[in-house]
């Protein structure tokens, strides 16, 4: 099979394709015959060693699949040889199949294409248990997604609509701010253009937004975190921006906040159970039509490190998707 190899640890220029041995599935995995692999930040770090766990050299980068079951290990569930399914990987989707934990399987509902579901489990799964589970996000309440035409953000701001929220949607150029407002957001802020603290104020009438999605950080962390509303929760998802910021602790007191972190991957290992009824509750969503991932591009395999170096410099909107077969 061919797969897509980090051989030296340094930026995407340094990928290449190969042929390799196809992996034999244990008895606990799956073997995927994948269709199309979702590009997503982790990938970014991994192959520069900054991720929070790294593989062995060489290995192919991508923490997510889509494809048909070709092998089903003894002790692999229900999965049978055929079924069309979706799998986080953790690293070694950009390439033409991998061996997966069943348990970190799902299967691909009807209303999704391989394409669609490649791009759907981890921005949608992250933006889920962020707004679920850790920031209990509440009908009526305002949410303000920083990153907004992003993956994780474009998912947030879709989520946050079918939770019932008014969604400020946040980025840093007109055009993507459109990506915002087509997914469903009720108000902008391009914080290129203006104070992301003042027009947080403008739009709140001076409340301040119940919950602020993060997956930027940088130098609008402590803006948006000024920008809370009493009793607010702070979710950090992630560093996007390269730059991790530091909180002044008075902040939180004086409003009464919540800073939480976000960690999508350890919460399915650790609650598989509310991990599923996410997921449940996002395909329904999907299936009416609440839920439309915007895959921007797509990718020949031999071109996913093309992909990786998008993404990382922040050129992306909406997903990016690298094509298998």
């Amino acid at each position: 099979m061919k797969a897509v190899l980090c051989k030296t640890l340094g930026p995407a220029g340094n990928l290449v394709l190969e042929e390799v041995a196809s992996p034999l599935p244990k008895n606990n995995e799956i073997l995927l015959d994948v269709q199309a692999a979702g590009v997503n930040f982790p990938d970014t770090l991994i192959i520069e060693g900054k991720y929070q766990f790294q593989p062995p050299l060489p290995f192919s980068p991508g923490g997510e699949a889509a494809g048909v079951v070709a092998a089903v290990g003894e002790k692999a569930g229900a999965f049978k040889v055929g079924d069309r399914v979706m799998a986080l990987t953790g690293w070694g989707a950009f390439a033409e199949q991998v061996a997966v934990p069943f348990y970190n399987v799902l299967p691909i509902p009807a209303s999704m294409d391989f394409t669609t579901a490649a791009a759907f489990g981890m921005t949608y799964g992250t933006s889920m248990h962020a707004l679920r589970q850790r920031g209990q996000l509440q009908a009526g309440e305002t949410l303000l997604v920083l990153g907004a035409s992003g993956g994780v953000g474009l998912a947030a701001v879709e989520i946050g609509k079918a939770m019932g929220a008014r969604v400020i949607a946040a980025a840093s150029s007109a055009d993507k701010l459109a990506v915002g407002k087509a997914a469903g957001a009720d108000e902008l802020i391009d914080y290129s253009q203006a104070s992301l603290r003042e027009e947080i104020k403008r739009l709140t009438n001076g409340q301040g937004v119940d919950v602020i999605y993060d997956p930027v950080g940088g130098e609008l962390f402590e803006q948006a975190v000024r920008g809370l509303a009493w009793n607010g929760r702070l979710l950090v998802v992630g560093f996007a921006s390269g730059t991790i910021p530091q909180l002044a602790a008075n902040l939180v007191l004086l409003k009464g906040a919540a800073v939480l972190g976000v960690f999508w991957g350890a919460f399915a290992q650790r609650q598989p159970q509310d991990n599923a009824a996410n997921f449940q509750q996002l395909f329904a969503w999907h299936a009416q039509g609440k839920l439309k991932p915007r895959v921007s591009q797509t990718y020949p395999l031999a071109e996913a490190g093309a992909a990786i170096e998008k993404l990382g410099q922040r050129q992306a909107v909406g997903k990016l998707v690298v094509l298998a077969r």
